[in-house]
């Protein structure tokens, strides 16, 4: 079978056509990834119109842009009229303002005003993920007319899973699975299925209060109110999924020891990104500064004691990676809810006793290391045992050192207010190098002092 490519590059619209009928909606919007402008654009109106927005729905912003430019304005405003709410909005705030305004300028008047409404909500918030598609029934009614309405009315819904029960001020009083309707007698009354048990979101919540509440609910879908309780739309798993990746990514980018991207890697441009990661690589090097600055101060001991350069690369890397280790399990921990900021004490504790642990058995490999060596070369000259010593002692105080630093870093900037990402790795590294080479040297200075100092 040919593929969609060269059914497109042949014209053969309607063995274009046959292939679509085979795909669902995000297989489309992968096959169709690679290709130009242009040709999604002739995808997109092949496909039927629901399928079509879902399809968009599913491509990148990047490709979603380019596809909008190319489209004609017809099309653009079937497309566009024709999307979920909430994804809309996603594509709304994150548009350039020209293309923005062009969009909505597009929409009929009622998407028009509903986009509006929920581009009025903060960035950041619970009410931009909202849709206000939803199904919801009166107490007073039987089983068989909720069924009814629901066949009338549910094609508009975002998910069937669950109806939502208000009162006559449109007030959340429960929400009610539909299988309970499915199993009910028909005669049966809304209000002796419900049992007021439910869960919501505030319009106004942190979207995180979203992600942490879909990890605590086992829901395919939440309800989200205003102020006073009045149901206003409903957030749906699989937008708090995505809100989580795109989370998730930005976090680990952070913890790589750069800018968030913001964008798909192969999408920004070579310049946007090497901008992103020039300003941390600039930092982390001035920092890295300090260690040449450390160890000229020591230079003296080190002109006595030559052996004691040879460790430097393995102290401060031990020390770099235990202290990159304790902040990524912390920043993790933060950000699942696991700790909070009144642990850091605990945290504390446990990470020194961990640090002591750990540094303990680096630094009795490298004692060992160092006493087997000496058995059969002069490398470390006589005081071979001073030196193993210094090794090994020095090891146990940078790691828990490390461990300390990597550990703590991200609760105190979690404290003043910023992000505990931006403790990366590799900014915890470049720390403990510094520090970790005054505590190598100042240990060696006290074991070998008289001997090779």
């Amino acid at each position: 079978m040919p593929s969609l490519h060269d059914a497109i590059g042949a014209a053969n619209l309607d063995q274009v056509r046959s292939l679509l009928t085979h795909w669902t909606p995000p297989a489309v919007a992968a096959e169709i990834r690679d290709l130009t402008a242009i040709e999604q654009a002739l995808v997109i109106r092949l496909l039927p119109r629901k399928t079509a927005a879902t399809t968009f729905e599913f491509l990148d912003r990047p490709s979603q842009e380019r596809l909008l430019k190319a489209m004609g304005q017809s099309e653009l405003a079937t497309l566009l009229n024709d999307m979920a709410p909430d994804d809309r909005t996603g594509l709304l705030d994150e548009s350039p303002a020209e293309l923005t305004k062009q969009l909505l300028a597009v929409l009929s008047p009622d998407e028009r005003r509903l986009a509006l409404s929920l581009l009025g909500y903060p960035r950041g918030t619970v009410g931009r993920l909202m849709t206000p598609h939803y199904v919801a029934i009166r107490e007073d009614w039987t089983v068989q007319h909720v069924l009814d309405f629901v066949r009338e009315h549910g094609q508009d819904s975002e998910t069937l899973n669950v109806l939502y029960v208000v009162d006559d001020q449109g007030e959340l009083i429960d929400d009610i699975r539909v299988r309970e309707f499915l199993l009910a007698p028909p005669d049966k009354l809304v209000s002796e299925v419900m049992d007021h048990r439910f869960v919501t979101l505030k319009a106004t919540d942190a979207q995180e209060a979203a992600i942490a509440m879909f990890q605590k609910e086992d829901r395919k879908a939440l309800p989200v109110t205003d102020t006073t309780g009045v149901l206003i739309g409903i957030v749906t798993i699989d937008d708090v999924l995505s809100l989580a990746e795109a989370r998730a990514t930005k976090e680990i980018q952070k913890i790589g020891g750069s800018e968030a991207l913001d964008e798909p890697y192969m999408a920004i441009t070579l310049r946007r990104m090497i901008k992103k990661r020039a300003g941390w690589l600039v930092i982390l090097f001035l920092g890295e500064m300090l260690t040449a600055t450390a160890m000229g101060f020591f230079e003296g001991e080190i002109e006595k004691a030559v052996v004691l350069a040879l460790f430097v690369p393995l102290i401060i890397s031990s020390g770099g990676n235990s202290g990159s280790q304790a902040t990524t399990l912390v920043i993790r921990a933060l950000a699942l809810g696991e700790v909070m900021l009144v642990d850091w004490w605990r945290v504390m504790r446990r990470e020194i006793v961990a640090g002591l642990a750990l540094g303990s058995i680096l630094g009795t490999i490298g004692f060992f290391r160092i006493a087997l060596w000496s058995g059969f070369s002069t490398l470390y000259g006589p005081h071979w045992l001073l030196v193993g010593l210094t090794v090994g002692v020095s090891l146990i105080g940078i790691v828990m050192w490390g461990t300390l630093a990597g550990s703590m870093l991200p609760f105190l900037l979690k404290r003043l207010g910023l992000d505990p990402a931006t403790s990366s790795a590799p900014f915890v590294a470049t720390l403990v190098d510094v520090t970790g080479l005054v505590i190598y040297f100042s240990v060696g200075y006290v074991f070998l002092r008289g001997t090779l100092l």
